[in-house]
Parts: structure tokens; C-alpha cells; sequence
């Protein structure tokens, strides 16, 4: 059995394209983040301006791929308008099995072209398309529809595409695929839009030859086996990760209005239960996956002078919108909620980044640091959904200074306009639904993309409140970098992470095996530390500085389940943290 190692590089300014077989990439990298984040050492030029020609667009998907189930991730690369740094996105839906159908381990889109384009690859056979009918279309539901007329290979093709907030450059903007899945942080729809590219069609016929078929399906069998009777992929295809709103809430983990607090009583409103009992209208699975995670709420409204005419919107939802875009605004109402996220679905927003942007934008309106000359007549308040709607609208195609600043996100919008104490960003990324006590912030400070699905400091947090450990810089910063490289092993496979605990080392080799890779324990060790020490190397070149990581006040003021947190314990544990990573002699335990 061979590896996904043909890398298709395409050239928008010249509408060229190659093959090249990038064997020992995969061979040393596995696939994923470790063979994306090679390719973007190699094809991003040194201090390359993210939104220009030269910052290339990496998807990569990794061996199991096609394989074995929960296998359904696909890994962008870029380099972030957002941050000025590494970016990197996770997507499911079709697209990794797409592309590895197509008979690719990796794509790399370079360049840009001149007028509106979209990207049509079936296996071989690679289009350029005009796309100038299309741009100017905000919806992505109204994007995808288009496409799907134009392409063929219905059932096994993705279509990535970028909604208004991409074309107009928002440095946060998302690409979606696949309607509900999204490559959503980091802003990759904002390097979609300046390449002029408005979408990004897959499809193919390859199949994938098992020579071993006797042990591939008993190892097939034991994955499937488990993430279909797991009690935690239970939780995830019966409510969702909205099963740990009442949980995060209960434990004062949970950000409130722009973390003036933790919990609030109204949550409960909001929560998954009652999104399932009222709302829920399907749930919808990625390729290849037997749990069906995704939770899509059925929005029933009725008609203006029409009686007896009702619209139903279906808005997917999981817990981090219902944070950033619930009980980080004070929204909770159910509707409420689903109407915010439904522009902000239909925009092409990253639904965490502008929660958070929203959020802080609300408290500075409260005090005096804005008003309505830069708002445009708006009042920010708590739980005004139908004002948060408008915002978003706005942000998407700034129409003034204000909203541009918005538009680039809190850290910078803070810069211009004051309240940097509640300016809630790592790594100039906006903060995930945690406030779950120091070991999450280490996270969100020193995992590669500042998001909490790195290094998983939250996780920790609750582990060290249920057994009351004492809290320790040094094993602290272990323990983060131990789970952080070992979820590079996972994003280079390409795996779910919420099948984290069934893809174990065990799992992982067995599968491996499969494909003629036979590695042991510590190769994979050394293999997920090197992975992270190549995604360090391009931020550091690319002006990363972990001595000047900026810690909001706000997060030292509220107070967490374990307790105030210590501003000396967070720089000291990032400072053992960085040393670990950057010293020879670190084992991965």
C-alpha cells in the first residue's frame, strides 16, 4: 500500500499546474500538519505579506485517510493575515476524502489571479473557471449551490468556498465546505479573497488498495467497534459539544460577557439540552465517520403579513458558538442566538473571533471608549442580537474606520481604540470558551495556533481540580508540550480529535501498520516533537517573540475554578514551556 504522497501545486497567476511525488515528506512526516507545515517552510517566502501572491495555501490530508474511521480531517496551512504568523485550519465534511480520491496526499495553491476565479480538480483533470458571475455573492450557501450545478462528482466532492467577509479581505474570515464544516480560524477565506479565488472543487475515483485485507478489517473493526459504543462519541452524536455548556457553566468555567464573569443562571437557556428538545433538526455526519457530531437546529419563523407562511432556516451550532456568540454577548435566548449565528454563518465569519470582537466592542461602548459616531448609530448592549446581526453585516464590508478595525480583529481594534485590560486575545487570536483555570491559558499562549484545540490546556485544568494537584510551572509546561506533540501525531494522520482517546499509540500503530509503516512508541514521540519544533521555526522566522505575549488583565481579575490566576505562574510556565521545546535534550515522555 502506498502513501497519499503526490502534492498538486497549482499557480493562479500563470494557471499553471504540476505533480510532484513528495514521498519523503510523507515518509518522514506522515501526512497532515507534519507534511503542511513542510510545504510551507518550503513555498512561503520569508516575511511574505499574507494577503499578497507569494503566501501559498497548503491542504493536506494523511495515510488513514480513505482508511479507517474518523480519519475525515483535512489540514490547511497559510500564513495568517489574522496574526501575521502561522495559520493553520482543520476542516471535516468530504473534503479530506476528496482529495485523497483525487489521488492527493497534498494541494498548493500559489499566486493570484488578476479576476475571479474558482478551482475545479477531478483527479487529473484540473479547470480554471470563471468566477466572475459568482463574485460579489455574500452567502456561502448561495456559492456552494452554484458550483454544485457547474461540477460534476455529486457524493464524493467537496466544494470549499468563501462568502462576502472572504472577498473583502476580513482577517477573520472562514472558508466553508461541505455547508456546516468549516476551515474556520486564522482567516484562510481572507487569503482565498485576495488570490481572487472563490472556491475550490475536489473530486475523484481513486481507490485504495489493502494488501492485508484479513488484519485491516480486524484493526478497522476495533476502531469502528469503539467510536460507535464510546460513552464520550455517545455524548458527541446524541447532543453535541453543546454537552458542555451546564458543565462548564456549573464549574465557573464558563466566559460570560466578555469574562466579567464565568457562569451566569441564563445559560441553562441556551444549552445543548434545550437546543436538542426544541430545536434540533438532523444531525449530519463527515465522511467516513460513524458518530454524526454535527447538530443542525431547525429555525421556524413565520412570515411578515404572510399568516400561516413560515421560514425554516437550518443553522448548524456547537459549544463554541454558543459561548462566543451566546453567553459571551449576554444572548440568552435560543432565537436569538440561532439569528446571530445565522449571518454570521452566511458572511463567512470565524464564529469564535467575532464573538469575542463583538464582546469587547460591547464593553468599550459601555465605557465611553466608543460611541455612536464610530458605531454608526448603534447601541452595543448585552443580549441585543438584532444590534450584534447589524455589527456583523457591517464587519463584513467595513464602511468606515471602526468597522475595518473590527474587522482585523480585537487585538488590533484594542490597539486603535483603548481597552486592551479586556481585549481578550493569544497570540493575537481570539480567546475559545475556556476559563477552566491557569493550564489553559499556558495553552492558548504557547500552543502554535493559540487555540484550545493544540495543547488542550482545559482538559488539564479539570484533571488538576479533580485530583487537587498542586500546581507546578515545570510540570505544567511538560504536560502541555507532552499533549501538544502528541496532537501533532493525530492532525497528521488526519483524525478527529474528539477521537483522540480511541486513536491511542496502540491504535495508531496497529493502523500505521496497515499501510506498511512500521514505526514504535518513541518514533512517534520523536515524530510529533519535530512536527512542533518545524511549526516553531516558521514562527519564529516569521517574527514571533514568546517573550512579548500580551496576557489580558480581565482573565486575572475573574476568577476561575481553581481560583485567581497568577500572572508570575502563567510567564513562568511559558518560559519552561519554550525551553523544553527548544532543548535538545527534551524526551517526550
Amino acid at each position: 500500500m502506498s502513501l497519499p504522497s503526490r502534492v498538486l501545486f497549482i499557480d493562479l497567476s500563470r494557471r499553471t499546474f504540476r505533480v510532484e511525488n513528495r514521498g519523503d515528506l510523507f515518509e518522514r512526516y506522515l501526512g497532515g500538519t507534519g507534511v503542511a507545515i513542510s510545504l510551507l517552510l518550503e513555498n512561503c517566502p520569508e516575511n511574505a505579506d499574507p494577503l499578497g501572491p507569494d503566501n501559498p495555501i497548503i491542504f493536506a490530508v494523511g495515510p488513514l485517510t480513505g482508511l479507517f474511521p474518523l480519519a475525515s480531517k483535512t489540514v490547511a496551512m497559510f500564513k495568517s493575515p489574522h496574526t501575521g504568523n502561522l495559520g493553520e485550519s482543520h476542516a471535516g465534511g468530504r473534503s479530506a476524502v476528496a482529495i485523497r480520491s483525487a489521488g492527493y496526499g497534498a494541494i498548493v495553491i500559489k499566486g493570484s489571479s488578476k479576476t475571479p476565479v474558482y478551482l475545479a480538480v477531478h483527479g487529473t483533470d484540473v479547470r480554471f473557471r470563471d468566477a466572475s458571475g459568482i463574485w460579489g455573492i455574500v452567502t456561502s450557501v448561495t456559492v456552494g449551490r452554484v458550483v454544485r450545478e457547474l461540477e460534476s462528482g455529486a457524493g464524493m466532492r467537496t466544494i470549499m468556498r468563501i462568502a462576502g467577509a472572504g472577498e473583502n479581505l476580513v482577517s477573520y474570515a472562514c472558508v466553508t465546505t461541505e455547508t456546516y464544516r468549516h476551515f474556520g480560524r486564522l482567516g484562510l477565506g481572507a487569503v482565498f479573497g485576495s488570490k481572487k479565488l472563490k472556491a475550490l472543487a475536489v473530486s475523484g475515483h481513486e481507490s485504495i488498495k489493502v494488501e492485508r485485507k484479513k488484519r485491516y478489517r480486524e484493526v478497522y473493526n476495533e476502531i469502528y467497534k469503539a467510536a460507535v459504543e464510546s460513552p464520550l462519541m455517545k455524548k458527541y452524536h446524541d447532543i453535541g459539544t453543546a454537552s458542555n455548556v451546564l458543565p462548564l457553566n456549573a464549574l465557573k468555567g464558563l466566559p460570560v460577557m466578555n469574562l466579567k464573569k464565568a457562569s451566569s443562571p441564563d445559560v441553562e437557556e441556551i444549552s445543548g439540552e434545550k437546543l436538542v428538545e426544541g430545536y434540533l433538526g438532523r444531525r449530519v455526519a463527515c465522511t467516513h465517520c460513524p458518530v454524526a457530531c454535527v447538530h443542525i437546529a431547525a429555525l421556524r419563523e413565520p412570515y411578515e403579513r404572510e399568516p400561516y407562511f413560515y421560514k425554516t432556516s437550518m443553522i448548524s451550532y456547537d459549544y463554541e458558538p454558543i459561548y462566543s456568540l451566546g453567553a459571551m454577548l449576554g444572548i440568552f435566548k435560543i432565537e436569538g442566538f440561532l439569528k446571530l449565528m445565522d449571518v454570521v454563518e452566511a458572511m463567512g465569519l470565524d464564529a469564535m473571533s467575532v464573538g469575542v470582537v463583538l464582546a469587547w466592542a460591547t464593553e468599550a461602548f459601555e465605557k465611553g471608549l466608543i460611541g455612536e459616531k464610530e458605531t454608526l448609530g448603534l447601541e452595543f448592549e448585552w443580549g441585543e442580537h438584532k444590534t450584534y446581526v447589524r455589527a456583523v453585516e457591517l464587519i463584513s464590508r467595513p464602511p468606515n474606520e471602526f468597522y475595518e478595525a473590527l474587522a482585523k480583529g480585537v487585538e488590533y481594534a484594542s490597539s486603535k481604540y483603548g481597552g486592551e485590560d479586556f481585549a481578550l486575545s493569544f497570540g493575537s487570536n481570539e480567546m475559545p470558551g475556556y476559563h477552566t483555570g491557569p493550564m489553559c491559558y499556558v495553552g492558548y499562549l504557547t500552543s502554535s495556533r493559540h487555540s484550545h484545540l493544540d495543547s488542550a490546556g482545559y482538559s488539564l485544568d479539570q484533571e488538576m481540580l479533580a485530583a487537587e494537584t498542586p500546581q507546578d510551572p515545570n510540570k505544567t509546561a511538560e504536560k502541555l508540550l507532552n499533549e501538544e506533540a502528541w496532537r501533532q501525531i493525530l492532525s497528521s494522520l488526519v483524525v478527529c480529535f474528539f477521537s483522540r482517546r480511541i486513536y491511542d499509540k496502540r491504535i495508531v500503530l496497529k493502523a500505521l501498520g496497515i499501510n506498511g509503516i512500521n514505526l514504535n512508541s518513541e518514533d512517534l514521540d520523536r515524530i510529533g516533537l519535530e512536527i512542533l519544533r518545524n511549526k516553531f521555526k516558521f514562527k519564529l522566522r516569521e517574527g514571533f517573540d514568546p517573550k512579548n505575549l500580551r496576557v489580558p488583565h480581565r482573565i486575572l481579575e475573574t476568577e476561575t475554578p481553581l481560583g485567581l490566576i497568577d500572572e508570575a505562574y502563567l510567564k513562568k510556565s511559558v518560559q519552561q514551556f519554550f525551553t523544553l521545546l527548544q532543548g535538545d535534550n527534551y524526551i517526550h515522555n
